[in-house]
């Protein structure tokens, strides 16, 4: 008999039954259906029914598994950073010393004896605690001594070359990786280090067998030689000071000399060392000579002698093998190098070693199981050293990434392939590469003095440049410090051979060497290198070019040692490839110069600044509140908009005004704040405290007038209009108080639009080509407008010399125009000064001020009249504004005269920069390549502002504090002040290693925030509609709208056409596919592409502006994919055009649009729309309105999103319209239309709707130009008064001409998704190209043509646009990868 069906449970499991009997099933079901479908396992599941009593093991490993998990995604997994230190703390801190051996101990107390204080009180603590507890706290202390004694047994067990599991292997090397985390924290290397060096567990790896697996140990030993970097760092652990090249040698020597005192005091045997110099016996090879040929028993001696071993009981043999104790001593005192000759003696460029080195360079792919030899960027530093050093090493790998992909790009489309003879023959051509015809080292020079390493090395590289005229001007238009890399390949592999890309690159091109060099010119006729500079370059003969190169002086020193040392080939003799790169992708070698250099001087920071960089000391320290030089009394100018705005701005404050009548409480203000020092404070009693609590709060208020600046409209000052929140009042007052500042697009050209001379205004680098005006703010563009802007001057100075009737041609330079004030204007100004200046108790009369006055004439083309005659004080203030005016002329024109001087535009841009720019804009890359010219120049600053300061790397944010050299020892660097948003998107990373891994996506600005340095944040958003907001408001703390987003009409009004202000639309599959992956990571998703266009169609169909819109995806596939769909379906078409921009959303951080069309692409996965950063910058670009086409049962059910989704989803996920409402409407947002509503449910609807309506509009065009056509002219005129808008129809018509391929057939897509455009074959909508060479007009000649193309694209079959090809995939950017 079966046995009865169980009754269904209807209540959850308990805690206990899930890990009993129900455990394995819950799992496996919570795997499918919530792991896989909705990755909410961890939140919904383990956290809520995790007991510490009852869990098993398995569990808390799921937890840990799905923590690292989100993690390594990016994703927040937990907010209780506290409690995780409180429990390090308990295994890292002073009592973890338990675990020394005693006399190590007792060395260690003694050699800082404030620590004996605390120990004792530690033991006296320890006496009190009952035996339970103090066997655990025992057991904590000794946690990590008995892990390294763990861990070496570990490694003992790994042999020499029998087979061993990669499990034992990876442990080892984990282990190590936390070793090196541990050393590279001051809080826990101060006590952890001392245990580190009393287990010698450096001594036991060296020594061990997995060291000598090459193989398998490769990446232990790169990891080793890290932790002995760290063990030996030059840093004092228990102050943290960093050690002075001459302390470190005082170390060495102590240590040298205890252990000579040693062996002479107990080791007869040892005399000839005791008494030998220093420098004599303290190399590995005289250590060696000396201990090697004593026993394990005198050396164990020797060793517990110096505290290293327990003292070796008498008539007992040692334990330890002498290969470890000799070993063990050697490496403790033999000399080492100073880790800043390391860093000089270090090559720049990458050599073949290093790039394809996964271990240091890893792939893109990389999954994030593994550990890698790179350093990590933490919230902590030891010392500004090692802050630079791990910058700089991962600045340099992540650059050899990027030029691995390069070289491995070139080489392979060179193809190169072994001849019959067994050269070399290049089957195949790159844009970037060509092959080396001669290559030949021109200049070896002598080295510095103290140096092994040549001052400089020069080659000539001769190239035939038989290429396509605009490459070869590429390759001509090389300029000085260009870098290029020198390639030798010895292929293997016969001629015609496929490249595969999937197998390894250098076993297919035989690539053998990779070498580095920097351009100086290319050479003349003569032999001569042709200077960059403004005269043209000489028109060289032929094809064959040469080219001077410096070599890395370094790399060369190294090869020919290995050369001459080994009998290894001579690699310069070998190269047969030389590549280029993209100028603004090869700036590294600058970058990392400048580092070093950094390293090589005594680099200032601010004292405010030095421990906030470091991460360490109180995070609020560099506030303008706790500076010691607070500015009490600040001139806030137009910030305020009146006396009641400035009392908004400061809430819970007591605003007091020097005025007491209201109509001179006018701005601009001038504020005095209660100025509070941290000493001297007093024992007060409570009425004393009330009142300096009082006092604290109150705020002294100055209006002030400006003094009148002429009498031209011009010369009024721009005037603010934004009424700022008490926040943004706030940030600027901190941005004015010296300190740290830090505050949550183009912020140049605000500044051009405030009340700044533009002479005062310059902008360095590239960045100065991006600007959104006509101005020319570049070196050069300034030179050309102080030049431009002295003539206007000097003319002014022509005219007020006529209007005085002064002889001369005081206007000839800006020298004779200096005389021409001194001695006829200002004597003038000063005999009328004499004459209307109030001398007695009675004004003179107001009269006198007009008639006396000497500048009439030149002032006629003012305003009239210029005096108003209404009292003394309001003209005397005109009068003397005009001579302000005057005045200023000749003061710009002093200003100028350097500009006579100096005769080369290069030497009057450096004179621009040092003497008259108060403001300059660069972009802190272009600061980190120029800081060495900017320090020689003689730079000075004393603010700097970052805009975007949280996409910016850590080290290039860095640089820029240290762009002038010190005055006294001490940096005069006043403010610093750092606007970004940590919520949005770090800096671009490409490596996922790097980003993940190093956390080298870290900027220096979400450091900052991180370690709890006080910030400004935004409470108040000015962008978008209050609704819009609400998408993406969550993620900050109390983030509200302005008022103008609710009272502007452009905030009020719907969007026409268009039911909701934002939606997600769903969209499914399109013939069978959703995202699909041409190349690795290159996601595209047909149907949301075809969709969103389709959209952006129908908006410009209804009147939107085409450049108001902006359609954003998360993929530069899907990027490609939407610009190739453009240029088929609407790009030429003047009708619809194409949008403002088509780009990613991480490129299009910082920008905005009115209307944002977004592609969310992915349909198996979320993708990295799971980095809630990336969600919030897609969700925050659009002002009106959002239209997000995405697949929404993968979306909505991801953790992360929630916030976002929960709103997306409580609207129709269908697209509603409606169509017969024009652009603009007058529809308010929220209303319920007066037209029809149009449910759209799918892409092809949606598709065949536009076209629809398309064709409705021409034919609605064509028959009022019919009608036009057919009236009489006098009608005609008529008609046209009426209709103002005829010569819109001409173009709509025209439109009809160059229309191209907007026909939304959906037949043959799915076959061609992969193929480019330009392969396709010609379909029927294709034909509307054809019009482009008939230019219909509104002639009656042009009606049958357009009759059959109406007729001929009424037809129902086309071919959607295809996919961008893989080839395309293969240039395009990985930002979003």
């Amino acid at each position: 008999m079966a046995a009865p069906a169980q009754p269904k449970k209807i209540v959850a499991p308990t805690v206990s039954q899930i890990n009993a009997e129900f455990v394995t099933q819950v799992i496996e079901d919570i795997y499918e259906k919530e792991i896989v479908k909705s990755s909410q396992y961890l939140e919904n599941y383990l956290w809520m029914n995790y007991s510490p009593e009852v869990s098993s093991k398995a569990y808390l490993m799921s937890i840990c598994c799905m923590v690292n998990e989100k993690f390594r995604e990016n994703v927040p997994a937990w907010e209780e950073v506290d409690l995780i230190r409180s429990q390090v703390q308990q295994l890292i801190s002073l009592p973890m010393w338990m675990g020394l051996q005693p006399a190590r101990l007792e060395l260690e107390l003694k050699k800082t004896p404030k620590l004996r204080k605390f120990w004792n009180l530690i033991k006296k603590n320890d006496e009190k605690m009952d035996p339970e507890a103090r066997e655990q706290a025992y057991q904590e202390r000794r946690f990590l001594s008995q892990l390294i004694q763990k861990f070496i047994c570990v490694l003992k067990s790994v042999p020499l070359s029998e087979p061993v599991t990669m499990d034992k292997v990876h442990y080892c090397e984990r282990f190590i990786e936390l070793m090196i985390d541990l050393e590279a924290l001051l809080p826990t290397r101060r006590w952890f280090n001392t245990i580190l060096d009393d287990s010698h567990l450096l001594v036991h790896c060296y020594l061990s067998n997995l060291v000598h697996r090459e193989e398998d140990g490769h990446l232990f030993s790169q990891l080793l030689d890290m932790l002995k970097f760290y063990t030996g760092f030059e840093i004092n652990d228990q102050t943290g000071n960093a050690l002075t090249e001459n302390e470190m040698t005082t170390i060495h020597y102590d240590r040298i000399t205890s252990l000579q005192r040693a062996a002479f005091a107990h080791f007869p045997e040892l005399y000839d060392f005791a008494l030998s110099n220093v420098a004599e016996v303290d190399t590995r090879e005289s250590l060696v000579k000396f201990f090697g040929p004593l026993s394990s028993n005198t050396l164990h001696q020797v060793a517990s002698y110096l505290c290293l071993l327990p003292t070796l009981p008498k008539n007992e043999d040692t334990t330890f093998d002498k290969e470890f104790l000799l070993e063990l001593l050697v490496s403790r005192h033999e000399r080492r190098i100073s880790q800043i000759q390391q860093l000089n003696q270090m090559p720049l460029y990458p050599t073949e070693k290093i790039i394809w080195d996964e271990n240091i360079v890893p792939t893109e792919y990389y999954s994030g199981e593994g550990c890698l030899a790179l350093p990590k960027l933490n919230l902590q530093f030891l010392t500004l050293h090692d802050y630079l050093l791990r910058n700089f090493n991962l600045f340099r790998l992540e650059s050899t990434y990027e030029i691995r992909q390069d070289i491995e790009d070139s080489v392979s489309r060179m193809k190169p392939w072994q001849s019959e003879y067994g050269g070399v023959v290049f089957g195949g051509w790159a844009r970037m590469a060509q092959p080396i015809v001669a290559f030949t080292v021109v200049e070896v020079a002598k080295p510095n003095i103290g140096e092994n390493w040549p001052t400089r090395v020069r080659a000539d590289v001769t190239i035939n440049l038989n290429v396509r005229d605009h490459i070869k001007d590429e390759w001509e238009g090389l300029r000085k410090h260009d870098v290029c890399f020198l390639i030798t390949v010895r292929p293997t592999k016969p001629y015609g051979t496929k490249f595969d890309r999937r197998r390894p690159f250098i076993e297919q091109v035989g690539l053998v060497y990779v070498r580095g060099c920097e351009i100086q010119g290319m050479l003349d006729d003569k032999g001569r290198v042709i200077e960059d500079g403004p005269e043209p370059r000489p028109n060289l003969r032929g094809e064959s070019r040469t080219f001077r190169v410096f070599l890395d002086p370094n790399q060369y020193q190294q090869d020919m040692t290995n050369t001459i040392q080994n009998g290894a080939e001579d690699v310069y003799d070998t190269f047969n490839i030389i590549m280029r790169r993209k100028p603004k992708e090869n700036n590294f070698k600058a970058v990392l110069e400048t580092i070093r250099n950094l390293m090589n001087t005594d680099c200032v920071v601010p004292d405010w600044l030095h421990d906030i960089i470091l991460g360490y000391g109180d995070p609020s320290s560099a506030h303008y509140s706790k500076m010691p030089n607070q500015i009490a009394t600040l001139d806030f100018n137009d910030t305020f908009l009146s006396i009641e705005h400035l009392k908004a701005s400061f809430p819970g404050h007591n605003v007091k005004v020097t005025v007491d009548d209201p109509a001179l409480q006018i701005p601009p203000f001038r504020i005095t704040f209660p100025v509070r020092s941290g000493k001297g404070k007093k024992r007060k009693d409570a009425e004393g405290e009330d009142e300096d609590i009082e006092e604290a709060k109150t705020l002294l208020v100055e209006p002030h007038v400006i003094p009148n600046r002429g009498p031209y409209p011009y010369n009024q000052p721009k005037r603010n209009t934004i009424q700022f929140t008490h926040t943004q009042i706030e940030a600027i007052r901190a941005g004015m108080q010296p300190g740290l500042t830090m505050a949550l697009n183009q912020l140049f050209e605000k500044i051009m639009a405030l009340d700044i001379d533009e002479r005062h205004l310059l902008r360095l680098g590239h960045g100065e080509e991006e600007l959104e005006t006509e101005k020319d703010f570049s070196r050069y563009g300034r030179v050309n407008y102080v030049l431009a802007r002295r003539i206007e001057l000097l003319e002014e100075v022509k005219r007020l010399q006529k209007s005085l009737g002064v002889p001369g041609d005081a206007s000839y330079t800006c020298e004779t125009a200096g005389y021409f004030f001194l001695y006829q204007v200002m004597s003038r100004w000063e005999e009328y000064i004499s004459k209307v200046k109030n001398k007695g108790p009675t004004l003179p009369d107001v009269t006198e001020i007009s008639n006396f006055f000497p500048f009439h004439e030149y002032f006629a083309n003012a305003p009239q009249p210029i005096f108003k005659g209404r009292s003394y004080e309001e003209d005397m203030e005109i009068a003397e504004g005009c001579f302000r005016h005057i005045k200023k002329i000749f003061t710009q024109l002093e200003e100028f005269r350097a500009s006579e001087l100096l005769r080369s535009g290069l030497d009057r841009s450096k004179y621009l920069l040092v003497k008259e720019a108060k403001i300059i804009a660069m972009t802190c890359t272009h600061a980190a390549l120029k800081r060495h010219d900017l320090v020689k120049l003689g730079f000075k600053y004393d603010n700097i502002l970052m805009e975007e300061a949280a996409q910016i790397l850590e080290i290039e944010t860095f640089i820029p504090l240290l762009l002038q050299n010190p005055q006294d020892g001490f940096s005069r660097l006043k403010r610093w002040i750092m606007i970004g948003d940590h919520h949005q998107l770090p800096p671009v990373i490409k490596n996922m290693a790097f980003q993940k891994y190093s956390n080298m996506e870290q900027s220096l600005f979400t450091r900052f925030v991180r370690v709890g340095v006080p910030t400004v944040d935004l409470d108040a958003q000015g962008r978008a509609r209050a609704s819009l907001c609400n998408l993406y408001n969550w993620r900050y703390k109390n983030l509200g709208n302005l008022p103008h987003v609710q009272l502007l009409p452009e905030f009020s009004t719907a969007n026409a056409g268009l039911l909701y202000d934002f939606q997600l639309i769903n969209v499914e599959d399109f013939q069978g596919v959703g995202e699909s992956e041409p190349n690795p990571y290159f996601y595209q998703n047909l149907g949301e592409a075809e969709y969103v266009v389709a959209l952006f169609m129908y908006m410009c169909l209804l009147g939107y502006p085409a450049d108001r819109i902006s359609i954003l995806t998360t993929y530069n596939g899907q990027k490609h994919l939407i610009r190739d769909i453009i240029n088929r379906r609407c790009g030429n078409n003047p009708l619809i055009g194409r949008p403002n921009k088509v780009t990613t959303v991480d490129r299009f951080q910082g920008q905005q649009n009115d209307y944002i069309l977004l592609s969310l692409v992915r349909t198996r996965a979320v993708g990295h729309l799971r980095d809630v950063r990336r969600l919030v910058v897609a969700m925050s670009r659009a002002r009106l309105g959002l239209y997000i086409f995405a697949r929404v049962s993968l979306f909505q059910n991801c953790f992360e999103l929630t916030p976002a989704f929960s709103q997306l989803t409580a609207r129709p996920l269908h697209l509603h319209i409606i169509p017969t409402e024009p652009f603009p409407t007058v529809r308010k947002n929220g209303e319920r239309p007066s037209h029809e509503v149009q449910i759209i449910k799918n892409m092809p609807q949606m598709a065949n709707f536009v076209y629809n309506m398309y064709m409705h509009l021409i034919q609605t065009t064509h028959h009022y130009h019919q009608t036009l056509l057919q009236l009489p002219p006098a009608m005609v005129e008529e008609s046209e008064e009426v209709q103002s808008q005829e010569t819109e129809m001409e173009t709509e018509e025209e439109a009809t001409a160059a229309e191209v391929d907007i026909t939304p057939s959906l037949t043959d897509c799915g076959s061609r998704q992969e193929t480019t455009a330009s392969q396709t074959e010609t379909t029927p909508d294709q034909i509307g190209t054809t019009l482009d060479q008939t230019g219909a007009s509104s002639s009656p000649e042009a009606v049958p043509v357009l009759s059959e193309i109406t007729s001929t694209m009424a037809e129902p079959v086309t071919a959607l646009a295809s996919a961008s090809s893989p080839q395309d995939a293969t240039s395009a950017p990985a930002e979003t990868k």
